[in-house]
């Protein structure tokens, strides 16, 4: 026998081993993730925007992981509540919560208790949808555009615009036209756009900034028009509606977005499958519509370019919390 092959017990060892080492790759493939069920935690209650388009964006996302994803409704301190336990959740993908603007860009401003940091505290995955808006007015207001209005607001001691309630998009949206217009508009806060709304065909208030697809029924019954869409392009519901920007006023963009974060330090490998997965859901032609007939536009982002998008909104909405002197309720 050659003096390098093997002996017999070195062959016995080699055979007791295979049998550990051929174990071990299942055991290993079990550390895969997704490998049981995701909660994706909704920071609002149920029916809200965020929690209508979580329910159909979630089962095409589930379909392509191969793992259920269970939403679970977990609202309180407007939004706060649930975006704070996913920020404190292991940073395994199994906890995932779907953001708005305002847990997650305006109220790092406006509350000054709020627990976590959106740029350090989560992981950015992805802009998911646009809930954009239209600047509407009653029937009552004399003005056919937004430059009308401007120039008829100034001759006006004060007009009141109405919002869906202090620091929702609606409100904001309001304080920037003043800011960037000088139009002495004064804030009105109501409980719920729907009474604001009322107001505005009554003729109340004059003027709101809201979802586009909350208010189409009453503008094509004739009890308002609208004067602009606040996005920074024209709106597929309402085309022959001009931005604001088109009107004139520069860097007017508003939308009451939504987006997908995770723990801060998700492993890239995780990030990178849960964005495909989300990107997948997206972008299946099935589910357009369903988005769109919610008032909701499907985006996508990747997620260096989402982090960078939170960055400005935030920085944008903190000038304006701060110049406008907004306090939370």
């Amino acid at each position: 026998m050659p003096r390098h092959a093997p002996g017999r017990r070195a062959l016995l060892g080699a055979a007791l081993a295979a049998p550990v080492l051929s174990l071990a790759r299942p055991v290993l493939a079990q550390g895969a993730w997704p490998s049981r069920t995701i909660r994706m935690i909704v920071p609002f209650g149920a029916g809200t925007s965020t929690d209508i388009m979580t329910r159909l964006v979630t089962p095409r996302m589930s379909e392509v992981l191969g793992q259920s994803i269970v939403v679970e409704n977990r609202p309180g301190a407007g939004g706060i509540v649930g975006s704070d336990a996913v920020a404190k959740s292991p940073p395994d993908g199994y906890s995932l919560c779907m953001g708005s603007i305002a847990s997650h860009s305006v109220n790092q401003t406006l509350i000054r208790t709020i627990p976590y940091d959106v740029l350090r505290d989560f992981t950015p995955v992805s802009l998911v949808t646009n809930a954009p808006n239209l600047l509407v007015v009653g029937n009552q207001v004399p003005a056919k555009t937004l430059p009308e209005f401007i120039a008829w607001a100034k001759t006006q001691r004060g007009v009141a615009y109405a919002s869906a309630g202090n620091g929702t998009s609606s409100h904001l949206a309001g304080e920037l036209l003043k800011l960037k217009t000088g139009a002495p508009l004064e804030h009105v806060p109501y409980r719920s756009g729907a009474q604001a709304l009322t107001d505005i065909i009554s003729g109340q208030v004059p003027m709101t900034i809201y979802q586009v697809t909350a208010v189409l029924p009453f503008m094509r019954d004739g009890k308002m028009r609208a004067l602009a869409s606040t996005s920074a392009k024209r709106l597929e519901w309402t085309p022959e509606v001009p931005t604001a920007i088109e009107q004139g006023i520069a860097d007017f963009d508003v939308a009451a977005w939504h987006g997908l974060f995770a723990p801060a330090n998700l492993p890239a490998p995780i990030l990178e499958k849960l964005h495909g997965a989300l990107n997948t859901a997206l972008t299946d032609p099935g589910l357009r519509p369903k988005l769109v007939d919610q008032g909701l536009e499907p985006v996508g982002m990747k997620p260096d370019e989402f982090r960078s998008y939170l960055a400005g909104d935030i920085a944008k909405w903190r000038e304006v919390i701060r110049a406008a002197d907004i306090k939370a309720d």
